[in-house]
């Protein structure tokens, strides 16, 4: 085996590999073993066959590439070690001859990332307060759950409940028809389309209205974008909520009940405050995260991040899939190629890439560790906040290897951040910090954790915005249900904090490479 380094960098190594004859021969002596047993020859007994009829049979070229399988990956394996190398991740291989054997192999090195002075940051965390507004909006939002509909005796407007059958007719077809449908209008509400909710106002029972309106030129779905729609609504029934007064007696009917309203303003806000230290400890880290990886110098090499921009196209495939759609079919929606939509993502997987190699390095240079111990606490703490019913469910996939070590990389990245912050804090000697329920999304190419970005908000919106099933809200009648404090609390929070993401324990491959050939 004659292996030459045909290019070298920081980033990564090109290696020609080519192969003799005397290379090859254990190789093909095993896709022989392999394969004459699926043979049947005439005239030997089937696994039998001789190595020399079998060539003829078959083909010498067959063995061959049914020993390529292993023969690439054992023989690039060896000339790794034999150079002192360590892939990052699978190199990517590509086949020169086939007789005898020789082939390119660019292996990514592990990248080279410099933290710079990051011990040097001072940051402050920004106090959190509870507006008494904040606490009336969600008291009204508790006012409002817990109220039923009744009939409006008067014309409707916005934050009413409007059951209606709809006609919507576009370039002479009908592309929506809806027959009792309940639908809320409010300022924000954009469905069917945007503009729809403002013609409903000073509806009556019993009314038929018809209006035309023109749909935005910016709406996602081209093929409405900017067309007119002529629409027929008629409202069979609108309803109200009569609310309560805010007393004590309503704070009795709240959740478990409240003795009087000042104690349910006073635990509204404390849920509020909680829900808010929450958040501002997940962005505090974003922001440490942040100015640390802004000082940091990192060295990728092209093809890491072209896998990582895979990884990404596949998630969206996947998303796309899961609502009914395809990849080719969005970006016919949005207009885009897959090459410009590859190049689109590529500063995403830089970033995602950088800040898992941070968050790594942090580790790395902090010497941090997870004990056994530590993640049978974090399972046990799992397996109590799950119910009973799940619980036998929950614990056998708790005690896969890869759950163990998914929480193992969990629990290396919470750990990583909170040194980060106790340092920008000036706190770096204790370690401790009061960010133990935030953690920061680190994501690389074996990272957990749901990336967010435009793309996935336009399919969102795409999904969101079927005009042949969007005129219905969503409305929940059930009044005999009621909504507890924290509900309110998270709802009128918006989104929760995003979840913990983990950091491999080693991106490259200790045990060897496994190329993937192109």
């Amino acid at each position: 085996m004659i292996v030459t380094t045909e290019s070298s960098s920081s980033t990564e190594v090109i290696l020609n590999i080519a192969m003799d004859a005397a290379d090859e021969e254990p190789f093909i002596a095993r896709s022989y073993r392999r394969t004459v047993g699926n043979l049947a020859i005439p005239g030997f007994r089937k696994g039998k066959a001789p190595r020399s009829v079998v060539e003829n049979h078959v083909g010498r070229q067959a063995l061959l590439r049914e020993a390529l399988d292993y023969m690439i990956p054992e023989t690039l394996n060896r000339a790794l070690q034999d150079q002192g190398l360590q892939a990052f991740i699978e190199p990517q291989v590509e086949m020169l001859e086939w007789e005898p054997v020789s082939f390119k192999a660019v292996i990514p090195l592990e990248p080279a990332v410099d933290l710079g002075d990051f011990r040097e940051l001072r940051l402050e965390k920004a106090a959190v307060e509870i507006t008494a507004e904040q606490i009336d909006q969600v008291l009204e939002r508790l006012r409002r759950a817990d109220t039923p509909w009744g009939p409006a005796d008067r014309p409707a407007r916005y934050g009413d409940l409007l059951n209606l059958n709809v006609r919507g007719v576009m370039d002479g077809e009908e592309i929506i028809s809806d027959d009792g449908v309940d639908f809320i209008p409010e300022p924000g509400n954009v469905l069917p389309f945007p503009g729809f909710a403002p013609h409903l106002e000073g509806l009556t029972e019993g009314d038929e209205k018809e209006f035309v309106m023109t749909v935005p030129a910016d709406y996602p779905r081209p093929e409405f974008a900017g067309k007119e729609v002529a629409f027929q609504v008629t409202a069979l029934s609108i309803k109200e909520k009569i609310l309560p007064e805010l007393d004590d007696e309503f704070a009795k009917g709240v959740g478990a009940g409240f003795d009087t309203l000042e104690d349910l303003r006073a635990d509204v806000e404390s849920q509020l405050k909680a829900t808010a230290q929450q958040e501002s400890d997940y962005e505090f880290q974003e922001l440490t995260l942040a100015r640390v990886l802004g000082q940091a110098t990192i060295d990728l090499s092209d093809l890491v991040v072209a896998r990582e921009v895979q990884a990404m196209v596949e998630e969206r495939d996947r998303l796309l899939r899961n609502q009914r759609l395809d990849l080719d079919s969005y970006l016919g929606y949005v207009g885009k190629t897959p090459e410009e939509f590859r190049e689109e993502l590529r500063p995403e997987a830089i970033e995602r890439l950088e800040r898992m190699l941070v968050v790594r390095q942090v580790v790395k240079d902090e010497e941090i560790e997870v004990s056994p111990e530590e993640i049978q606490q974090e399972m046990d703490g799992i397996l109590e906040g799950t119910a009973e019913e799940n619980k036998a469910a929950v614990r056998r996939m708790l005690n896969t290897e890869e759950q163990r070590t998914a929480i193992y990389n969990s629990m290396l990245t919470r750990k990583a951040m909170q040194r980060l912050v106790a340092i920008v804090q000036g706190a770096e000697e204790s370690g401790d910090t009061d960010d133990d329920d935030a953690a920061a999304t680190v994501d690389g190419e074996t990272a957990a954790g749901d990336a967010v970005d435009a793309a996935d908000a336009e399919i969102a919106a795409n999904d969101a915005a079927e005009p042949e099933t969007a005129t219905a809200a969503s409305v929940d009648m059930d009044t005999d249900e009621t909504v507890s404090p924290a509900a309110a609390v998270a709802v009128e929070a918006g989104e929760e904090s995003p979840a913990a993401a983990v950091i491999p324990e080693t991106q490259g491959n200790t045990e060897g490479a496994k190329p993937d050939a192109d």
